[in-house]
């Protein structure tokens, strides 16, 4: 039995588009086995390879982010338990910080977005003259910025 697959066997597996594949491909998270004026044909493990960058966006990381993570393994192999492990654990912090703005946004959300309020009227209290404009574009006080910081 062939460990070579289709490029439509292993979308249809993977549950992706081939366009995805191609596309991962391109950014050298996948390898394809080819013979020169023949169809890309990828090998069986790929799919774990797949399932990992699935894995892995499903966290909210960026392809950026698992671009540089599986550029850590030599040859293109797939990760192992032991790989996942230390690979992963590269990743707790920035998913911890990303769980923690998601609690900041949820308990901030029904008083505060944006500059700090709801209303015009109100943020003429918490911001006059848009001072807080001077901490940078964007929703300062949801960042962890505080009007009286």
């Amino acid at each position: 039995m062939s460990d070579l697959i289709s490029i439509g066997e292993l979308a249809k597996r993977a549950g992706i588009n081939a366009s995805a594949i191609r596309f991962y491909e391109e950014r050298g998270l996948l390898e394809s086995v080819t013979a020169a004026g023949q169809r890309r044909h990828f090998k069986k493990d790929s799919l774990r390879r797949i399932a990992f960058i699935r894995a892995a966006q499903n966290a909210g990381l960026r392809l950026e982010e698992i671009e540089v993570t599986l550029k850590q393994l030599p040859d293109q192999r797939t990760p192992n338990k032991a790989d996942w492990q230390k690979l992963s654990s590269a990743w707790q912090p920035l998913l911890q910080q990303r769980i923690d703005a998601l609690i900041a946004l949820r308990d901030q959300l029904t008083s505060c977005i944006g500059c700090g309020c709801l209303s015009l009227k109100s943020c003429a209290l918490y911001n006059p003259q848009d001072q807080v404009s001077s901490k940078g574009a964007g929703a300062r006080f949801l960042l962890g910025d505080h009007p009286d910081k």
